[in-house]
C-alpha cells in the first residue's frame, strides 16, 4: 500500500522505519514506513502497513489488503465490489500462506 505525506500528517501514522523502493521509471528512493493502518470498506476490515511517498503523490491501494479483506475489482464500473461469494465477511485464503511455508521448508 502506498499514501502520501499529506494522508500520513492528517492521520498521525506513526513512522516505524525507511524503505528503499523503486519508482515507476527505475530510479531508487527512500521512503518512510508506516504502520498500522486500518482500512474499511463495507463489512471489511484490513490491517497493513504503507510506504509514505512524497508530497500529494496519489495513494495505491495493494494486492494484499484486496485479499484480506476479500474484495473485487469491478472493472466495468471501476470500483470494488464484496465478494459475492462471500457477502456477509472476508474469507482468507490460507492455502497460499501454507504452500508457501512448504516451499520454504523444502
Amino acid at each position: 500500500m502506498v499514501i502520501n505525506e499529506n494522508i500520513q500528517q492528517f492521520l498521525q501514522i506513526p513512522v516505524i522505519g525507511k524503505k528503499r523502493v523503486g519508482l515507476a521509471d527505475g530510479t531508487p528512493i527512500e521512503c518512510d514506513h508506516v504502520f498500522p493502518i486500518e482500512i474499511r470498506f463495507e463489512n471489511r476490515t484490513a490491517h497493513c502497513d504503507a510506504i509514505v511517498m512524497p508530497g500529494d503523490a496519489e495513494p495505491l491501494l495493494g494486492m494484499l489488503p484486496l485479499e484480506q479483506m476479500d474484495v473485487l475489482i469491478d472493472p466495468v464500473r471501476q470500483r470494488l465490489i464484496v465478494n459475492p461469494a462471500h457477502p456477509d465477511g472476508s474469507i482468507l485464503k490460507l492455502t497460499t500462506v501454507f504452500r508457501k511455508r512448504a516451499f520454504k521448508n523444502q
